[in-house]
Order: C-alpha cells, then structure tokens, then sequence
C-alpha cells in the first residue's frame, strides 16, 4: 500500500486535512492519536513518565496534566529528550504495526501522520511521498496561542523545538497550502487524493525489474 507521511508545524491544521481525507476513506495511522493512547492511566509509559517527572506531572484524577509537562520540556532540552526517549520508540512500533495492519484492505493508500516527521526521521522506511500542510508563521503563531490559550513566548518556544517552515518545504513531495478557506483546503485535499490514486495503481501494475 502507498503511504503518505503527513506532516506541518504545530497548529497548521493537520487535523483538519486529515479530516478531509478521512471522509474521502483514505485510512489514517495518526501518531498522536497513539501517543494520547499510550499516556493512559495504567499504560507502562505513563508509569515512566511519573517516575521521572514526578506526581506533579498528572490532573487529580490520574490523567497527563499537558500543560504542565509541555511548559517543562519547551523549557528544557533534556527534559524533552528524555520524554522523547520514553515516548517515541513505542509510538513508532505501534505505527508501524497498524500500517502492516492495513495490507490487504481495498484502500489504495493510507496517511501516517507525524508531526515531528522531519525531525526525528525515524518513518522514512515507513512512507513514500511527504505531505507537508503549509502555514505562514505569524498565522500559525496566532492559531497556535488562540487554540491553546498560551502567551507569545510559549509558543514561539515550540516553533523552535520544530523544523523550520523552509525545512519542512525542502523536503516536501507535495505542500498543501493552508492559509485559505477551508473549501479551497478541501478541494487541495481532493486534487492530492485523486493523484495518489493514479500512483498507487501505477505501483500494482507497474512491473517488477528482471532478475
């Protein structure tokens, strides 16, 4: 199966092009989705991140109090590795197996959608084209502080831990453009969504080099 591995910048609407795909029954491996998974009370991750970062780390009723832990790794390299460190192998074995999981169904592609996928490069083997979702930075600045309620320095803070937008460019096979109405995002969808049609049939009937 063809995989797409989406990508953007923190509030650069992945979601909502996910969304868009989703309803034309593209299948999507999204990690974060699992990394929100894997962070449940009772999980083993959530158990490390406790011992590490402490009770503080959790709501009073067991859940992962985010805001708290996002403010103490943009604030700190380490801090961020080592969730990294916990976090990241099992949500790319996890990915991983729900792809495998998909061989055989009828779609002709699926989405793995990677926030970090530039920055940690550690799917590459898992995809094969970059979508990258485009944003301008002083919108993306905007989005990001009105949808989480944070100051100016906060999420200027987490822009930096991210690849750059020209990074992300550089390395894209194809860049939806964001910045419009969310019929033009949609129609972008579907225009993309025709064109990865065309390739994964080109991939089952394209024949295999001779021995």
């Amino acid at each position: 199966m063809l995989t797409i591995g989406l990508t953007g910048g923190i509030a650069s609407g992945k979601s909502t092009v996910c969304k868009h795909f989703a309803a034309l029954g593209v299948p999507i491996v999204d990690t974060d989705l699992i990394a929100r998974e894997l962070v449940q009370p009772g999980q083993p991750a959530l158990a490390e991140i406790i011992t590490h970062f402490g009770r503080q780390a959790l709501h009073d009723d067991g859940q992962l109090n985010r805001p708290w832990l996002r403010q103490r790794i943009f604030s700190s390299d380490q801090e961020r590795n080592t969730l990294n460190a916990i976090l990241h192998p099992r949500i790319r074995a996890e990915a991983r197996a729900r792809l495998e999981a998909l061989d055989g169904m009828p779609a002709p592609y699926a989405l793995l959608v990677v926030p970090l996928l530039l920055e940690s490069g550690e799917y590459a083997p898992l995809i094969d084209r970059v979508l990258v979702v485009d944003l301008d930075v002083d919108t993306q600045l905007e989005r990001l502080m009105q949808r989480d309620g944070m100051d100016l320095a906060q999420a200027q803070a987490i822009l930096r831990a991210q690849a750059t937008r020209a990074q992300r460019l550089a390395h894209a096979d194809d860049i939806i453009d964001n910045s419009g109405s969310n019929e033009n995002l949609r129609a972008a969808v579907i225009h993309l969504h025709q064109d990865y049609v065309q390739r994964a049939d080109q991939l089952w009937t394209t024949p295999p080099p001779p021995l």
